[in-house]
C-alpha cells in the first residue's frame, strides 16, 4: 500500500510539473484556454474567503456533498431490496422487470425537467436526479449479485427450511454482497456526475453553482476549481465507500485481495 501511495504522490507530481510547463514555462496553453496554477490557486483563495456564486467554498462544498449523501442514500435503500427481491423471486422480477426495463435506458439528466416541475427548484428535484441516476446501478448490481450465488447454497437453505428472513440475512445479502458493492461504487460515481448537472439548473449554493457562475464569468481558474473539488470530494466519498466494504467484507478475504 504505502508502495501505491508513492507512486499516486509521484505521478500528480509529474502532472503538476506538465500543467506549469505548458500553461506558465513555455506558454503552449493560452490563459483563456486553460487557467495556470497560479490562477488557479487565486480563484482558491477568492472563493475560501471572499465567496463566489453565492457563498464560500466551505458552504459549496457542504451543500453538494448533502445532495450526494441524500440522493445516494435514497438509492441504496430502495435499489439494493429491489434488486434482491427481483433475483430472488421469479414472479417478482416477471412483475417488475419491465416497468424496469422501460425506465432504464433513460439518461437521468432527462428526469430534470419533471423533477423541476413535480418539486420546484429546491433540493427535493435535485435528490430526486441523483436518486434516479444512483438507483439503477445499484438494482442491477444486486440483481445479479444474487443470480451468481452457487445453486447449491441456495438449495442447501431450501432443505434445511431455513426461514425466509432468516435466508435473506444469512444467504441472500452476503452472497450478493461484493456485487452489492460493486454497484454501489457505480451509484456514487453517478451520483457526483449528475449532481453537478443538476446545480447548474436553479441552485443557489453548491459546486454545480460555481461552475455555472464561473463559465458565465469566463473565469477558467474558478472552473478548475469547482471540478477538482467534485474530484477530491468524489474520491473522498469512494474511499469511505471502500471502507465499509472491507468491514463488511472482512470474511471474504478473496474478494478483498482480488479487489486490492
Amino acid at each position: 500500500m504505502p508502495r501505491r501511495i508513492s507512486i499516486g504522490f509521484t505521478t500528480i507530481f509529474v502532472v503538476c510539473i506538465i500543467w506549469y510547463a505548458v500553461t506558465t514555462g513555455l506558454g503552449i496553453i493560452p490563459a483563456g484556454r486553460f487557467p495556470s496554477p497560479a490562477e488557479t490557486w487565486s480563484a482558491l483563495t477568492h472563493v475560501s474567503g471572499r465567496g463566489y456564486g453565492g457563498g464560500d467554498l466551505a458552504m459549496h462544498v457542504y451543500n453538494s456533498l448533502r445532495l450526494v449523501v441524500m440522493g445516494f442514500v435514497f438509492a441504496v435503500v430502495t435499489g439494493v431490496p429491489l434488486g434482491l427481491l427481483m433475483g430472488w423471486s421469479r414472479r417478482a422480477e416477471a412483475f417488475i422487470n419491465p416497468i424496469f426495463l422501460i425506465i432504464r435506458p433513460i439518461p437521468p439528466l432527462a428526469w430534470i425537467p419533471l423533477a423541476i416541475l413535480w418539486l420546484g427548484l429546491g433540493d427535493a428535484a435535485k435528490i430526486m436526479v441523483i436518486w434516479f441516476s444512483a438507483f439503477v446501478p445499484s438494482v442491477i448490481n444486486t440483481y445479479a449479485g444474487v443470480r451468481n450465488i452457487d445453486r447449491p447454497v441456495l438449495e442447501a437453505a431450501y432443505m434445511l427450511g431455513m426461514p425466509k428472513l432468516r435466508f435473506v440475512s444469512e444467504v441472500l445479502v452476503p452472497g450478493a454482497s461484493p456485487m452489492i458493492f460493486t454497484g454501489l461504487r457505480l451509484s456514487l460515481q453517478a451520483s457526483w456526475t449528475t449532481l453537478v448537472a443538476a446545480e447548474l439548473v436553479g441552485a443557489f449554493y453548491g459546486l454545480g453553482r460555481v461552475l455555472n457562475v464561473a463559465q458565465q464569468d469566463l473565469y477558467p481558474g474558478m472552473i478548475l476549481v469547482g471540478m477538482i473539488a467534485v474530484a477530491i470530494l468524489g474520491w473522498g466519498t469512494t474511499r469511505v465507500l471502500g471502507m465499509a466494504e472491507a468491514w463488511a467484507l472482512r470474511w471474504n478475504t478473496a474478494a478483498l485481495a482480488a479487489k486490492g
